[in-house]
C-alpha cells in the first residue's frame, strides 16, 4: 500500500519541508494517498480554494490567514489538504472547530475529499468542540465520523447562511457602538448569558479564562458592538450586543447576537444589526454574514428585514 504522511499536531509549526524520519501511516481502503498536512508554503493555494466561496469558508479562511502571517502555532490548529498530490481541491481546518471547505461540484469527488478528511480526523480522535461549515461537507464528515467518535451533544443540521453587501433596509440604532476595553466587565456577562442560552452550558463553568480572553480580544480589535442601557439602579448594562467572530477574505461573520430579555420584541435586534452592518462595511469588510438555526424563525425574519439574504446553508455538530 502507498504511504500517507502523518498530519502535524495542533500547535506545531509545519513551516518547512517534511522532516526525514517522520512517522508515516498507511492509507486505508485501496491504499491511495488521499490527503496531506499543509505547510505554510501550501497556504496561498488553500486560501485560493476558500476564495471560491468566501462566505461559506470564512471560518477556515480566518485561521489560514493567521497561519500564513504568523505560523500554525499562532493560529492554534492545523490544516489538511485534498488531494495528497497535485493542486488542492478542498481543505479542512482543525482547531477549536473542525471546518471542512469542499467546493467540489462533482459528487463522487466530493465524497472522496470528505472521506480523506474523515481518515485524518479518525487518526487523531475528537479534539474540536464542533464540526461546522457548509451543510453537505459538515454533515458528510459527521456521518462518517459518528461511528468512531463519541456521540454529539447536538446536531444543528439546517442553519441558513445569510449575507448582506449593501446598506441595511432598516434604520440603524445610533447608540450602538464598539465596546471599549474598560467595559469588559459589562460585556463578558452578556456574552456568557448569550452563550449559555444558545449552547446550553456556561463557557466559564470550569474557569473560562480562554473564553474571557476571547471576549477581551474581540473588544480590543474593535469587533465587539454594544448598546448600553441603564439597569434598575441606573448603572450601565448591555441591552444589545454582537461580535464579528471571523473576519477574512472580504467577509465579516457576525456571531453572538443577543438582546437583553426585557427588551426583546421591540425591534432592537434589527436596528442593532443595521448599525453593526453599517460600521462593519465602512471599516472592516464589504460583506457581512451570519448563520442562524432555521427553527429560530423570529431571528431569520429579523435578519431578512435588515436586508440579509440566504446564500447557502451551514450545519453545526456540537460536542
Amino acid at each position: 500500500m502507498s504511504r500517507w504522511r502523518t498530519p502535524v499536531p495542533a500547535g506545531a509549526r509545519p513551516d518547512g519541508p517534511h522532516e526525514p524520519g517522520e512517522q508515516d501511516i498507511r492509507a486505508d481502503g485501496d491504499g491511495e494517498v488521499v490527503a496531506r498536512a499543509l505547510t505554510r508554503n501550501d497556504l496561498p493555494q488553500a486560501l485560493a480554494v476558500c476564495a471560491l466561496d468566501p462566505v461559506a469558508s470564512v471560518l477556515a479562511t480566518a485561521r489560514l490567514e493567521i497561519a500564513l502571517r504568523s505560523g500554525f502555532g499562532a493560529a492554534a490548529g492545523q490544516a489538511w489538504g485534498f488531494p495528497a498530490v497535485g493542486p488542492l481541491e478542498a481543505v479542512c481546518w482543525s482547531g477549536a472547530n473542525l471546518v471542512p471547505v469542499v467546493p467540489i461540484t462533482d459528487l463522487a469527488r466530493r465524497a472522496e475529499a470528505i472521506a480523506a478528511f474523515t481518515t485524518v480526523a479518525r487518526l487523531y480522535g475528537r479534539r474540536s468542540s464542533s464540526i461546522v461549515g457548509e451543510q453537505r461537507a459538515a454533515l458528510g464528515l459527521w456521518e462518517r465520523l459518528s461511528p468512531h467518535w463519541p456521540p454529539a451533544r447536538d446536531v444543528r443540521a439546517d442553519q441558513p447562511s445569510m449575507a448582506i453587501g449593501s446598506a441595511p433596509s432598516v434604520p440603524a440604532e445610533p447608540t450602538v457602538r464598539r465596546s471599549v476595553p474598560a467595559e469588559l466587565d459589562l460585556v463578558l456577562p452578556a456574552c456568557v448569558r448569550m452563550f449559555t442560552e444558545e449552547v446550553g452550558y456556561s463557557p466559564i463553568a470550569s474557569g473560562g479564562s480562554a473564553y474571557a480572553e476571547r471576549v477581551r480580544s474581540l473588544i480590543t480589535e474593535g469587533r465587539s458592538f454594544v448598546r448600553l442601557v441603564p439597569d434598575g439602579d441606573g448603572r450601565p448594562a448591555v441591552g444589545f450586543k454582537a461580535e464579528l467572530g471571523a473576519v477574512a477574505g472580504g467577509v465579516a461573520q457576525v456571531q453572538g447576537v443577543w438582546v437583553e430579555p426585557a427588551f426583546r420584541g421591540r425591534g432592537w435586534s434589527e436596528s442593532g444589526m443595521a448599525a453593526v452592518v453599517d460600521a462593519t462595511r465602512a471599516t472592516i469588510a464589504p460583506i457581512v454574514s451570519l448563520y442562524v438555526n432555521a427553527y429560530n424563525e423570529r431571528a431569520v425574519a429579523a435578519y431578512r428585514r435588515v436586508g440579509f439574504e440566504q446564500v447557502g446553508t451551514f450545519a453545526t455538530v456540537l460536542f
